[in-house]
């Protein structure tokens, strides 16, 4: 079964989750900011049992990397697998002072890249909540396109969050014929 590899960008290094990374994941998951469309904050207790099940479904070349620049921790990039084989949702989360600088792009693209390239998947996806604008302007600029709006799962929102959330995607033969 293929591992997850070091995957290098321009700026980012982007290396395997493993549980040294936990300290990362919770600073990163209790700040509210980065957190506001993702369910709200996260204790350390909740961000270790995070950490636990982003690893159990690392394989195949999907997974979850820790992402550093300038030998400093930057956020998290992800390659969940989606409900039907051949697919993954692709996700990122990272610190505020990194926001705007064009990284979540970067590193989405190389996930994308090692998603249709290396592991051979048909499409990828994300989600989010309708109101995460900047987070869906991301998307758009990786060539997804819009396919859905959507009610989400309230379990994966705070309660009172608005349930409302897109999806968009990209398949391989789109992505590939880019270029």
């Amino acid at each position: 079964m293929q591992s997850q590899p070091i995957l290098p960008t321009e700026r980012i290094r982007l290396v395997p989750l493993s549980a040294g990374h936990l300290e990362h994941l919770a600073g990163l998951s209790a700040d509210p900011e980065v957190m506001r469309y993702l369910g709200g904050v996260l204790t350390r207790e909740q961000a270790a049992e995070e950490l636990r099940t982003t690893l159990e479904y690392a394989a195949g070349g999907l997974g979850c990397w820790t992402g550093f620049v300038d030998g400093g921790f930057a956020g998290f990039w992800s390659l969940r697998p989606g409900e039907f084989p051949g697919q993954a949702e692709l996700g990122y989360r990272l610190l505020r002072a990194h926001w705007r600088q064009g990284l979540a792009k970067e590193g989405a693209r190389e996930l994308l890249r090692h998603g249709f390239q290396d592991v051979g998947l048909g499409r990828i996806f994300a989600r989010t909540a309708a109101a995460n604008k900047g987070s869906q302007a991301t998307m758009a600029s990786l060539g997804l396109r819009h396919v859905r709006d959507f009610v989400a799962d309230p379990e994966y929102f705070a309660p009172g969050d608005d349930l409302h959330a897109v999806e968009y995607a990209v398949g391989r033969e789109e992505w590939l014929a880019r270029g």
